[in-house]
């Protein structure tokens, strides 16, 4: 077992956050006595190597409103590269420069995240649904924790992003809010934070200083309407964190000072399960989530 609590967060790959603050804060945390593991994404980094290696970028939005990058085998080429050979180095740097050891990896190493190429994808396409094939992510199956549990054990802050490695023992994309809520259930984690570019989850979109508090989310089937896009994607991690056994999860900003800090403090909104409506039939929307 870890001895200390142990915290996921998840930084997200907006460029709007603030990557360099996320790492100062953890590293404060960490020097307290706190056990954190962090798990990464890369947006931003993403859309830049691709526009510079010219290599087209696709959102495939899907019936029920949550989006997702369309990852044919160049795509992939460039979330690895952009992921482990860019994003991981610099926040590994960063850890190291405020004192905290960290070792950076991604879900393939000793084969952390295990997942399930989707065959097929349904998603919108001219307001007609289609199934989009040759779509190389998945969906994680399996974790092995022992690798980053044995990190924390010796004192390491694990720095963890996609890929997973799927049945095939091929590379897959996957989403990172879903990979961070993954490790934290299977790690027992305490608390899952998934920092972003926004305040958290909004009840008006367009109004930044609507922050819900705390929001409820049915254990299957779509999100608060509310929420689209990578919204959505955060609030079906959550979900899986809670179910997974993690005691709180919280969406909250990461480009203000100290957002860790202020996170585990509360700020942002906490998601919690709530009962399905009586009328709702999801089993539909939750098979063509992605």
């Amino acid at each position: 077992m870890i001895t200390q609590p142990l915290t996921v967060v998840k930084c997200g790959g907006n460029p709007a956050v603030d990557a360099a603050g996320i790492c100062a804060d953890i590293a404060r945390l960490v020097h307290e006595g706190h056990s954190i593991l962090l798990v990464h994404g890369g947006s931003g980094e993403i859309a830049r190597l691709s526009g510079r290696l010219d290599v087209p970028q696709r959102t495939l939005v899907a019936p029920d409103g949550v989006s997702t990058r369309y990852t044919d085998p160049d795509t992939l080429d460039v979330v690895v590269l952009a992921l482990a050979g860019s994003v991981k180095p610099r926040l590994v740097a960063e850890l190291s420069r405020h004192g905290v050891p960290a070792v950076g990896l991604t879900g393939m190493d000793g084969g952390m995240l295990r997942a399930r190429r989707k065959a097929a994808v349904r998603a919108v396409v001219d307001g007609r649904t289609v199934l989009v094939r040759d779509n190389h992510s998945g969906r994680i199956a399996t974790v092995r924790p022992e690798l980053p549990r044995n990190l924390l054990r010796a004192g390491y802050v694990p720095v963890v992003s996609p890929p997973a490695i799927d049945e095939h023992d091929q590379p897959v994309n996957v989403d990172a809010d879903r990979a961070a809520a993954a490790l934290a259930a299977a790690l027992g984690a305490d608390q899952l934070l998934l920092l972003t570019g926004a305040p958290g989850v909004l009840a008006d979109p367009g109004d930044p200083t609507s922050v819900r508090d705390s929001i409820g989310i049915t254990p299957s089937g779509a999100p608060d309407p509310s929420a689209t896009g990578g919204m959505a994607l955060k609030l079906i991690a959550a979900r899986e964190a809670l179910a997974g056994g993690v005691t709180t999860v919280r969406i909250a900003d990461g480009r203000t000072p100290d957002p860790v800090s202020r996170a585990l403090a509360g700020a942002g909104t906490t998601v919690h399960v709530a009962d399905a409506p009586a009328a709702e039939g999801g089993s539909h929307k939750e098979e063509i989530r992605v």
